[in-house]
Parts: C-alpha cells; structure tokens; sequence
C-alpha cells in the first residue's frame, strides 16, 4: 500500500490568526451534542459569543435538546465560520473545535457575564433573565480549521488558548 498524503498543512502562525479571526468574528455556531436519549448526534444552531478574557460563552435554555445533552455529557463540538455572500461557499474559512461545556452556576459569575453577553448578543436582553436560560462556558480541547480548498490545519489548545484569543477583537 503507497503512503498516502496527508491533507494537512503544518500549522503556523497564518493559520493561528485565521482561527483566532474565525472566533472572534462569529456570532452563531453550530453546535453538535450526543443525544443522551437515542445516542445518536444533534446539532443546533446557538448564540455564540466571547469575553474579553477569550472565554468562550453561550447563553443556552433548558428546554432545548442541547442543553440537556450537555448536561449529561459534557463534550460537544462547534463550528464556526459562515460564508460570505459571494463565492463559493466551500472557499470560505470555518472551524470546528472540540470542546467541554462547563454551566455557570456561581451567581457572580453569572453577574459578571450578563452585561458582556448583552453587549455581544442585545437582542437576548428579552430572555437572559428567564430561570430556563444558564451560560455555558466552552474549554477549547482542539480545532480543526479549514481555511478554503487545501488549506487544513490541525490546532492543539496550546494554538488556541485564551492568551491568543484576546489579540484578535472583533
């Protein structure tokens, strides 16, 4: 059997900014959860948003599917990234990372984040109060970016860890 190519790059620093780029510009995600009825995969589209700190947040309700599959098993995945309103869309960069869901349960935290997600996400003013609605942080674990046709890169947390994520501002 012939050695096979691997589709991915090295990862260097373009790539780093182009994923950092990617989080900080998002404003929705796709979010893949296992559901922990049937065991099979779901996926949703939320609010996405990111603290100063590089923290990754949602701001999720407990009667959405997600939600409760997070709370059974932690680990999802996001993709992030939409593509422009011309062109083909495979040309586009998006990203998907790994990630373990942590709910904010300390009430000072929640405090702290309120006014930093109405600043990313205002129109969530009408429910961020709701007792359904709890944020969720997201600990990066990897990412995987494509950046446009032969353009793959494999990221580790250490390329997108939060000290990175604060040099790139929306």
């Amino acid at each position: 059997m012939a050695d096979q190519i691997s589709p991915l790059r090295d990862t260097d620093d373009a790539a780093r900014t182009l994923a950092r780029s990617v989080i900080a510009a998002a404003r929705t995600a796709a979010l893949a959860v296992i559901d922990p009825e049937t065991g099979g995969p779901h996926v949703s589209r939320i609010a996405f948003g990111r603290a100063a700190d590089g923290t990754c947040l949602a701001l999720l309700s407990d009667l959405a599917l997600h939600t409760r599959a997070l709370r059974a098993h932690p680990r999802a995945s996001l993709l992030l990234g939409e593509p422009e309103a011309k062109g083909d869309p495979l040309t586009h960069p998006r990203l998907t990372l790994g990630v373990t869901a942590w709910p904010v349960t300390d009430d000072l935290e929640r405090a702290r984040l309120k006014p930093i997600w109405l600043a990313l996400q205002p129109k969530s003013r009408l429910y961020v109060d709701f007792a359904d609605f709890h944020f969720f942080r997201f600990e990066i674990v990897y990412g995987h970016l494509n950046g446009g046709f032969g353009r793959a890169y494999a990221l580790d947390e250490n390329d997108l860890r939060i000290g990175y994520l604060n040099e790139i501002r929306p």
